[in-house]
């Protein structure tokens, strides 16, 4: 079954992002995978700390799937999947596409600020021509019933 692999992030434009890759897995019948990295730098502290500190970004990652989860099963009819990597972003999105083979299309949300797509679009899209996937950038403020109609 063919994924779509979306990056779950306390960004604003997450959100389109989530929509769009729930309905296109619903009209195609594919699968939704979502990617939380969380960054190495938030572990810079002694080893109990540091371990304490992991245990709750992964609960806060946890809760925070499960409204996007409840969404796609309820409206989508798609049961999605979490993986949680730790490690930089870009670095963790690549190594996440090549580990799991049923991963076909990255979908990232575009930020609609003044200061650009966002950091993780910008990123990715300097790579974007060796990336072995297709990947759909969704504009941060397109509509609901706009996503609607394109998926």
């Amino acid at each position: 079954m063919r994924k779509f692999l979306v990056i779950l992030d306390d960004s604003r434009e997450c959100l389109n992002a989530m929509r769009f890759a729930a309905m296109r897995a619903s009209s195609t019948g594919g699968g939704v995978q979502i990617l939380s990295v969380i960054p190495p730098d938030e572990f810079n502290h002694w080893i109990g700390v540091a371990d304490l500190m992991r245990e709750e970004a992964r609960e806060r990652i946890e809760v925070h799937f499960e409204v996007f989860a409840k969404w796609m099963r309820d409206r989508q009819n798609v049961d999605p999947e979490l993986v949680i990597r730790e490690g930089e972003a870009v670095n963790e999105i690549l190594s996440q596409v090549t580990d799991d083979p049923e991963v076909g299309v990255l979908v990232l949300g575009a930020g609609i600020g003044k200061s650009g797509p966002g950091p993780l679009v910008t990123q990715m899209s300097k790579s974007a021509g060796s990336l072995p996937i297709p990947m759909t950038i969704v504009p941060g403020d397109m509509t609901k019933e706009r996503l609607e109609s394109i998926t």
